[in-house]
């Protein structure tokens, strides 16, 4: 396994910790047609279901630190690799919030790991970013990654553009937490028979928390409001499924308002009539969905590919490759290989032994 180049990805989020170890084969470079990409396989991950704990600088390096490099040593040792300096030659890490809370990751980072692997490449990257390399690798186009929360990146490879984003309380317009809160509040109408409520929705209320009065004590002090909203939109997907009128107007503005973000990030000049020829030699500009929200079925995705339809008519809505784990392990065996393409840019992607 010595021909090996070993790579670690490496993704942050809410929801927990995944650790990839990453092998590129040989001089695996290829021409794409629109930029060389390198294939890494993955090897072997981990998982830590408790988050990275954030702190007065934002993401906590220590913390991170203290289960990134056991997570390492274990995933070579059981690859047969002898954990040694320089045996990882890269290291990319796609965190939540990194563009505001990344200050403590980018003062101890690269130090910490150069000293206990012996990397001297390493890329951070907001999660966003590793979602765009999973889903797209390399390639102009744009991503939309919902869940929980919504955010829609793009590129032309020369800067990134963003939309939405912005939590649950400012933004995230059609993800997860937006579906369920719109989706309890037409059941709280119901409760008061107030216009535009659901019945359908109210039962499903009764269902998942119970009586309808306690639902704002139960919600207001919870850390994870996101989640708890977001856990809702399941059955707003459900009734909509079943024809409630209400459930299916949600879902067709959560559509809307992915289709609103997609459109606003695709790379400049891909809305002209030949944007075969403008945005991309290739063919038209590339739109990729990616994440959970995603899995809700045709109630939501069917008004979704109207409103791409309509809105983003030059566009074609494609697959995502893979998800934002692996898009980290594609951005660290870019970095190792000297073939990294996508924008660096403070806060979205910063690399260091460049």
């Amino acid at each position: 396994m010595s021909d090996r180049v070993w790579v670690l990805g490496v993704d942050s989020g809410g929801s927990g910790l995944r650790v990839a170890l990453g092998a590129i084969a040989g001089d695996t470079g290829r021409d794409t047609g629109r930029v060389r990409a390198v294939d890494v396989a993955v090897v072997d991950s981990v998982a830590f279901a408790e988050p990275v704990r954030t702190g007065e600088r934002g993401i906590d390096a220590g913390h991170l630190l203290e289960r990134l490099v056991p997570a390492a040593e274990g995933l070579l040792a059981r690859a047969g690799v002898a954990v040694r300096p320089a045996a990882v030659t890269a290291v990319a890490v796609g965190a939540a919030g990194m563009a505001t809370l990344g200050d403590d990751l980018r003062a101890k980072l690269p130090a910490a790991l150069r000293g206990s692997l012996g990397v001297d490449r390493l890329a951070l990257a907001a999660d966003a970013v590793t979602a765009y390399a999973g889903a797209l690798g390399q390639r102009a186009g744009a991503v939309v990654a919902a869940g929980t929360g919504m955010i829609a990146l793009g590129t032309d490879l020369s800067v990134w553009r963003r939309a939405d984003g912005w939590g649950h309380l400012l933004g995230d317009c059609g993800s997860g937490a937006w579906i369920g809160r719109a989706g309890l509040e037409a059941a709280l109408r119901a409760y008061d028979g107030r216009r535009g409520g659901s019945a359908a929705l109210l039962a499903r209320v009764e269902a998942v928390f119970g009586d309808p009065k306690g639902l704002p004590g139960r919600l207001y002090p919870r850390g994870d409001r996101p989640a708890v909203l977001a856990s809702f939109a399941p059955e707003v997907a459900r009734c909509g499924a079943e024809g409630d009128p209400v459930a299916s107007g949600i879902l067709a503005g959560a559509a809307r308002h992915i289709a609103e973000a997609a459109a606003a990030v695709c790379p400049p000049g891909a809305d002209r009539a030949d944007a075969a020829d403008a945005a991309d030699p290739v063919g038209p500009v590339e739109v990729a969905l990616t994440g959970g929200l995603f899995a809700m079925g045709d109630a939501l995705l069917v008004p979704l590919r109207a409103e791409l339809a309509e809105q983003l008519p030059y566009a074609r809505t494609v697959s995502a490759g893979g998800d934002p784990l692996v898009g980290a392990l594609s951005v660290a065996a870019a970095l190792a290989t000297d073939t990294l393409r996508l924008p660096r840019e403070p806060g979205m992607l910063e690399t260091t032994g460049w």
